[in-house]
């Protein structure tokens, strides 16, 4: 299981706007490079971002071997009711990763 940090208040009124940051650290190889041997790395990537907000989601990114190892990701969301946000990540050879946070909204 690969090592993730997830920011967002613990805290937040209705109706606002809050920002959420997580940082999931992947060693991410793009299949392109050449080890030692003088062969190709396999292909490593995490392909896919999700968030869903009690259910809903909110945000969803399809990530290329471009990415950089240890895939950032910042975004917004609007405060509608308390609940919980759950973050998945899904990849090459079978890389799944489900985090879940708790938002109280007042």
């Amino acid at each position: 299981m690969a090592r993730s940090l997830i920011t967002l208040p613990e805290r937040v009124v209705r109706g606002e706007s809050f920002r959420v940051r997580t940082l999931l650290q992947h060693p991410m190889e793009s299949g392109f490079r050449v080890g030692a041997d003088g062969r190709l790395l396999p292909r490593d990537i995490v392909r896919r971002f999700r968030c869903l907000y009690n259910g809903e989601l909110v945000i969803e990114a399809e990530l290329s071997p471009a990415i950089a190892a240890n895939p950032f990701i910042e975004f917004s969301v609007r405060a509608v009711d308390s609940g919980s946000l759950l973050f998945e990540w899904s990849g090459d050879n079978g890389f799944a990763q489900r985090e879940q946070r708790p938002l109280i909204v007042a």
